[in-house]
């Protein structure tokens, strides 16, 4: 294993370039297919491009709340000193990666975005308490966690099929969450990998020699100077930026908001309700209203990465549903497949869709249309083809550093330092999605 490893790694370092480049390298690549094998002219192609490039500003702002409101709450004293404390429950290097990648799998369960943030910032905790971590395993883990997604209570395929309205609704009907997330095949599916992650990513773990430990910048506590002393000398500018009774009131607020539709419409932790979850908590941890700015400051230069790449990739989604090449890939797969080898190919195809739209969301409204309709026609089960569509998009996210952002945003890395693991990921974990959707 040591050895795969250093052989990906190796690779990932010499070939993978930086994912902003990354996205502009794939944007060109979908541009010139689309062109070639699509009856569009480059003309109409550019102006898909060029149509669809803001699609996801406002999915680009959730991302960027993600980070700073996640890191804000991070740097207040108590949730650093929680992180603290589970970080100091490893003893060994190989303890530490098996807790991240543990801890990260069962958060991304109850909801990806926080699950993303929360095994960064323990990772980042772990390297710094456990001596001779290898600090970009570690953040790997807390992105290799996140392959469990679609199989919790956020994933957001199944949770669109079960949507009235969806895309693919008057093609199949609504396919309950209790025919995909709750059926046996994907507690196994899920539950394996929880168990299994953690072993997998231990036996990644490098020779004392050859790891890469955290940055000492790194160590430094930029959060000391958060916090303010109010004196008697004060103006009462001042006074009011440093109230205590101004961040409660907030914070206080925006619990009881999400408390009120949790009761009233149920249980739903979507992006929004963990941005404002982290917002509200965040303010009242850090006290005052003017000590939280300060903190979501700090926070903000991390998320450079996320406001540049994510234009590019609603350009890139636009040219693959608007020129009709996504269904292309995906009929080139459904076409070969018969009812019981149909679950692998639906897998196999959302797995290349993936590459150039990272998005649940996006991908359902690309792909699920042909998906569906092809199961229709086999007579295959609509459970097992969503949830192969879910699959895939999660697979392949181990070798598409576009949702890595977040957590290398706040680990301080690059997508070369964590992708290796990830590419041994990517084949392993494949082992466990395919065997699931084709034994169950």
């Amino acid at each position: 294993m040591q050895g795969l490893t250093r052989f990906f790694t190796s690779i990932v370092q010499r070939y993978l370039p930086d994912p902003f480049v990354f996205a502009i390298i794939l944007s060109i690549i979908v541009f010139v297919v689309s062109t070639a094998i699509t009856p569009n002219s480059p003309v109409e192609i550019l102006n898909m491009w060029g149509s669809g490039f803001w699609n996801l500003l406002g999915f680009t702002m959730q991302m960027v709340l993600v980070v700073v409101t996640g890191h804000a709450l991070a740097s207040s004293e108590i949730v650093k000193k929680i992180l603290k404390s589970c970080a100091s429950i490893p003893k060994t290097p190989t303890q530490g990666v098996m807790l991240v990648t543990f801890v990260g799998s069962i958060a991304c369960i109850i909801n990806w975005g926080f699950g993303l943030i929360i095994g960064a910032m323990l990772a980042k905790e772990v390297a710094k308490s456990v001596d001779k971590s290898d600090y970009p395993l570690l953040i790997a883990c807390a992105y290799i966690a996140f392959l469990v997604w679609h199989g919790g209570f956020s994933g957001s395929i199944p949770l669109l099929a079960a949507t009235p309205g969806n895309p693919v609704e008057k093609i199949c009907g609504l396919v309950s969450i209790n025919d995909t997330l709750f059926t046996k095949f994907n507690l196994i599916i899920t539950g394996s990998l929880v168990v299994c992650l953690p072993f997998l990513t231990a036996k990644m773990l490098p020779q004392e020699n050859e790891r890469k430990f955290i940055n000492p910048e790194l160590l430094k506590d930029e959060t000391s100077s958060i916090q303010r002393t109010i004196s008697k000398e004060s103006t009462i500018a001042e006074k009011v930026e440093e109230s205590k009774i101004l961040a409660l009131l907030v914070g206080i607020s925006g619990l009881a908001y999400i408390l009120y539709t949790w009761f009233t419409k149920g249980f739903k932790l979507d992006i929004n309700s963990v941005n404002l979850l982290f917002l509200s908590l965040g303010i009242i941890l850090h006290k005052t209203p003017m000590a939280y700015a300060r903190a979501i400051s700090l926070a903000a230069k991390s998320t450079a990465g996320i406001i540049v790449q994510f234009p590019f990739y609603a350009g890139i989604q636009a040219m693959l549903e608007h020129s009709g090449l996504g269904g292309v890939i995906t009929d080139f797969f459904i076409n070969i497949a018969d009812k019981h080898t149909f679950p692998l190919f639906a897998f196999l195809s959302s797995a290349m869709i993936n590459f150039a739209i990272p998005s649940g969301g996006g991908h359902w409204v690309v792909q699920g249309p042909f998906i569906m309709s092809a199961a229709k026609s086999l007579g295959a089960d609509y459970g097992h083809a969503v949830m192969a569509i879910a699959y895939g998009e999660a697979w392949m996210n181990m070798a598409q550093p576009f949702w890595a952002l977040p957590a290398l945003a706040i680990a301080g890395l690059g997508a070369r330092d964590i992708m290796g693991y990830c590419l041994i990921t990517l084949f392993l974990s494949g082992i466990v999605f395919i065997g699931g959707l084709m034994l169950f």
